[in-house]
């Protein structure tokens, strides 16, 4: 898969440094990646959550964060759309950010 806006994980590990190691794992585990549809994602991620507009919810730091993916599996794309605290996560759409 081709992780697209890895800046915006790196921005977001400065200012939340427990999170960087995680999110740098997620980032080379998807990276390397060849997700075909959500069930090869939750073969991978069994706690991710799976939206109908192409999303997907991964946990990050035991449920701390939450980033939020956008994946085109037909060009193995994955967009980053958002990636914040659990609260933050909490006054969002998760369809629609």
């Amino acid at each position: 898969m081709r992780v697209v806006a890895k800046k915006i994980l790196r921005e977001f590990w400065e200012k939340q440094p427990d999170s960087k190691e995680q999110l740098k794992t997620w980032y080379s585990e998807s990276a390397k990646a060849k997700w075909t549809s959500p069930v090869s994602i939750k073969l991978e991620y069994p706690r991710a959550s799976i939206l109908k507009s192409g999303r997907v919810i991964f946990d990050i730091c035991g449920n701390k964060y939450r980033l939020i993916v956008q994946i085109n599996y037909l060009r193995q794309w994955v967009f980053i759309r958002f990636i914040g605290t659990h609260l933050q996560y909490d006054q969002i759409d998760a369809d629609k950010i």
